[in-house]
């Protein structure tokens, strides 16, 4: 299914007001769809209309993601398993990139290449070898990110490509950042038991 946006999400989306819709639709400039009640809606084609894109133009993405450099053998594993999946599933790989860099982090250079191209509209399917590989935690909103953008991620959900020495780097990095932030609250530590103190009976 088509992602849809309401007349004020559309305009937001292409910098334009609700009322110059609406002008475009009496004019015949750009015509907004109807639904059986009677409102007015516009779909992700339409959007890639207005920026000199067919949906037909996008692309087919895999990405790959291992932590550190030393897994090059693991990187190389799911390289090779999402050509195979691709090539077995029919589908033409138009684009294929690689981060080497932790899961926690969203300032890896092809992901943040992968999800601007999201949002210009030029990719259709991306597909992954596990969740986290592409990311750590909070995947469930860049996939609606990418459904938003009429993007569907396809999942191997091959459990042998994400290592699980990944995830306890992930974890204890966590930790860390947390037991630090902890440490730092120490001297603080009169006047946080004075708030709760205060705030017991409430």
């Amino acid at each position: 299914m088509k992602s849809t946006y309401s007349p004020k999400q559309f305009g937001l989306l292409i910098c334009r007001t609700t009322k110059t819709l609406q002008r475009w639709d009496r004019k015949g400039i750009l015509k907004a769809h109807r639904s059986i009640t009677g409102r007015r809606y516009y779909t992700h084609d339409q959007y890639l209309e207005i920026k000199g894109q067919k949906s037909n133009d996008r692309k087919n993405a895999t990405y790959c993601r291992v932590s550190s450099a030393a897994q090059k053998k693991d990187l190389l594993s799911q390289r090779n398993a999402l050509e195979h999946f691709c090539i077995a599933s029919g589908k033409i790989i138009d684009e294929k990139l690689e981060d080497v860099g932790s899961g926690l982090n969203y300032k890896r250079k092809n992901f943040i290449k992968l999800m601007e191209m999201v949002e210009r509209g030029e990719i259709a399917e991306i597909i992954i070898a596990h969740k986290d590989r592409l990311v750590r935690f909070g995947f469930e909103w860049f996939e609606k990110f990418c459904n938003d953008h009429n993007v569907k991620i396809i999942i191997m959900n091959a459990e042998t490509l994400s290592p699980e020495a990944e995830m306890t780097k992930d974890l204890l990095s966590i930790i860390h950042c947390f037991s630090s932030r902890l440490y730092g609250l120490q001297k603080y530590k009169k006047q946080i038991s004075k708030i709760v103190s205060e705030n017991e009976d409430c």
